[in-house]
């Protein structure tokens, strides 16, 4: 079976605190952005994170596993919408860690009843690729039906 490789790559320069540098995708789909300890943890406007990447990542996967499961169980999505948010904590004894991710899904599934859209979503967690790379961390997951 192939194997798809996605590339990024970042550049840093001086120290933790002072230093800073950039990342950018090996696909181009976004533009270079600018990286920096204050802008990991003071979360600035026009800046980005790891974590904020990581949000992204887990948002997208999450709509095509959800849509994949919804529609192996015969009730295509009409849409869904994923808002992950990833926390990060400084100041642990063990050092920083990335230690939760909520999902807050939204779908209109036309024919779903709630018990078989929270079984679907149920599987999208287990299933998506990006949940299974964040073994250790919790994973919150909120899934909610919507009518048209």
């Amino acid at each position: 079976m192939p194997t798809a490789h996605s590339t990024a790559e970042a550049t840093w320069s001086g120290d933790l605190i002072g230093g800073g540098g950039t990342v950018r995708p090996g696909s181009g789909a976004f533009p270079e952005l600018p990286i920096s300890w204050s802008r990991r943890t003071q979360r600035e406007q026009g800046t980005t994170s790891p974590e904020e990447l990581i949000a992204a990542a887990h948002s997208s996967c999450f709509c095509m596993a959800f849509s994949s499961e919804l529609a192996k169980a015969g009730h295509p999505a009409e849409r869904i919408v994923v808002a992950a948010s990833v926390a990060f904590e400084t100041g642990r004894a063990d050092g920083a860690a990335i230690t939760s991710v909520d999902l807050d899904v939204r779908a209109q599934v036309p024919g779903i009843d709630e018990a078989a859209f929270q079984v679907a979503a149920e599987a999208a967690r287990a299933g998506c690729p990006v949940s299974k790379a964040l073994t250790g961390v919790e994973i919150r997951l909120r899934a909610s039906l919507e009518t048209a």
